[in-house]
């Protein structure tokens, strides 16, 4: 795969997830329209897609997202307010960005258009939208906003920056779009003509960048090529509490960006010139980054400086095949520690065993820490979930609230992938089949908003997940009713109401009166059982006529590596998990007694 590729897929698996935050955020605006923090978050999701696009040349995606992004920029400005239609249009929005990404075609020109001309319809024009009331006068910068920052920015991109086809001044422009900015651009590394290679970028730049922005908004500019780039981001002022005295001297700011040492400073000092040109005479720092020292004087003389030293959480991004060929090596690893551990007890030698001991403690170890870089959080899965439940919902005309508990609970990323189609089935069958209309809920004296519960926690060394539905629950006699039409079972066959419920996973069987859109074809819950005993995980359904349903599903933590206990019957060898494993006990079989019995408890 070529760079360009590379970068191409990079910016997918980006936008995906973007596009995941994007959803959950536009839900959490249903519930709370006015909230700045989350019209914020939508904002900065669409303007992150829209820069990165255009970099990589998705110029379909960056465009139309563009539109989306002006929209949300008026709502952050308090210009429009977020309606229900604004984000019935922002979620069909996200829709088609997402068939855009998969490379879909068909219907895309007629949804794009509808989209673009309903948010026009919400937008005001530009006119209106830029006028200032009367009897008042346009405010200054600072006035007009009290959260504007100025930030010292340094960016000095990695040599090969363009072998992987990015354009370091098209960083620079989306940069500069945030607010009142001066670049400065350091030429001191770029070597003479004859070793000059014209395919290395050879030039990094300050910044000094005053913006209502946040520094996440500042990093997200830079979010493809953070990794390889040296970047630094550093609050210098802001706009509340201008303080003349507070402006800092060049070379304090010389030392703090680390152009200078301060025992360079301090010797300097000695000698009765400006100290710009005592140190660019000296050959300590180039003029260049003088002047960049003089623009951000400059900039905090007229803002109060605050510091601001977060800490910023750093990660990396790798490929799922890289880190599952990992995980097959520690499994490799554990298994030729057991087989030494195993030759260690049979030997006489205390210092082998101290060495197979050590061993043993660093591959445990090093399989437990492997393993966790593979568990996620199912409040990524949870999170969409919520769309689902909307959409299904209004299709049926119900009124349904989704509450979701235990989203940290961590599962093996392998697992969260594929339990997906399972939750996803169960949930539109609690939804089509279990919440009842709200004239029904009435009639039955219920609130007529239905509730489902979708929740996870650890049991264990197995994650439980239940849906809980407070609907019209499951009767069990309807249920062997039906399988006996269908033939499932026979007419005289005793089970208990239990074993009826779990009738339901048999293949083929539907309680259904009419096929919908949404159910009643008489296939999936099989396939759901089918999907959780792929998984080593089991399925069980408890329900209440009248009042509702509980289905619980337990699922192995990981599908990697998993502690087994070996035991042997006769000739034939099992291993059993050791989570399973409730007690061990060893026989001794004692020669007066010669019987095949042991008392244990007493």
């Amino acid at each position: 795969m070529s760079r360009e590729e590379l970068n191409r897929q990079a910016f997918k698996e980006e936008a995906l997830e973007l596009l995941g935050e994007l959803e959950t955020s536009l839900l959490e605006l249903e519930e709370d329209p006015a909230n700045d923090d989350v019209i914020n978050r939508v904002f900065r999701a669409m303007h992150t897609i829209k820069g990165s696009g255009a970099m990589f040349g998705f110029e379909d995606i960056a465009s139309f997202t563009h539109e989306v992004e002006t929209v949300f920029d008026l709502a952050r400005n308090g210009q429009i307010s977020v309606s229900k239609e604004l984000l019935d249009l922002t979620l069909l929005a996200r829709d088609h960005i997402l068939s855009m990404l998969e490379g879909e075609e068909q219907g895309l020109g007629a949804r794009a258009a509808e989209v673009i001309q309903g948010l026009k319809a919400l937008t005001p024009s530009r006119k209106e939208s830029e006028a200032v009331p009367a009897g008042k006068e346009a405010p200054s910068t600072c006035a007009s906003n009290s959260k504007m920052n100025t930030w010292r920015i340094r960016f000095a991109p990695p040599k090969n920056l363009f072998m992987s086809g990015t354009n370091p001044a098209s960083l620079l422009e989306e940069l500069c779009e945030m607010g009142e900015h001066h670049v400065i651009m350091h030429v001191k590394d770029i070597p003479a003509l004859p070793k000059l290679n014209p395919e290395d970028c050879l030039v990094w730049w300050d910044i000094i960048l005053t913006t209502s922005g946040s520094e996440d908004e500042i990093r997200d500019v830079f979010i493809f090529v953070e990794e390889d780039s040296d970047l630094t981001i550093q609050m210098v002022g802001s706009c509340q509490g201008i303080d003349e005295e507070s402006y800092k001297l060049i070379g304090q700011i010389l030392v703090e960006k680390n152009d200078i040492t301060k025992d360079a400073l301090e010797r300097i000092l000695l000698e009765r010139k400006p100290i710009g040109q005592l140190l660019s005479e000296a050959g300590l720092v180039s003029a260049s980054q003088v002047e960049a020292a003089l623009v951000e004087q400059q900039e905090v003389k007229r803002l109060r400086q605050t510091a601001s030293a977060e800490t910023q959480t750093s990660s990396i991004r790798v490929p799922a095949q890289k880190l599952d060929f990992l995980v097959d090596l520690v499994g490799e690893l554990v298994t030729a520690q057991a087989r030494l551990t195993q030759f260690a007890s049979e030997q006489s030698d205390a210092r082998l065993q101290a060495i197979s001991e050590e061993i043993e403690r660093l591959s445990d170890e090093l399989r437990d820490n492997t393993l966790g870089i593979r568990m996620l959080p199912i409040g990524s899965t949870f999170s969409r979930f919520k769309r689902l439940v909307r959409d299904l919902s209004q299709e049926l005309g119900k009124r349904i609230v989704l509450e979701t508990h235990g989203e940290d609970t961590e599962l093996d990323k392998t697992v969260i992938e594929r339990l997906n189609d399972p939750l996803v089935h169960l949930l539109r069958n609690s939804i089509d089949h279990g919440i009842e209309s709200p004239e029904e809920r009435l009639a039955r004296g219920k609130n007529p908003e239905g509730l489902i519960e979708l929740s996870a926690e650890h049991s264990g060394g197995e994650v439980l997940i239940r849906i809980i539905d407070d609907g019209a629950g499951i009767d069990p006699e309807r249920i062997r009713a039906k399988a006996v039409e269908k033939g499932i079972i026979a007419a005289d066959t005793l089970m208990s109401d239990k074993d009826a419920l779990m009738l339901i996973f048999a293949p083929g069987f539907s309680t259904a009166d009419k096929v919908t859109s949404v159910s009643g074809r008489g296939v999936g819950m099989d396939v759901v059982k089918r999907n959780i005993d792929a998984l080593r995980g089991r399925i069980s359904l408890e329900s209440v006529p009248g009042q509702g349903t509980t289905i619980s599903v337990r699922i192995p933590l990981t599908l990697a590596i998993i502690d087994g206990l070996q035991v042997q019957v006769e000739n034939s060898y099992f291993i059993m998990p050791l989570s399973a494993v409730e007690e061990c006990v060893e026989l001794i079989r004692k020669d007066k007694d010669r019987a095949d019995l042991i008392n244990l408890r007493g």
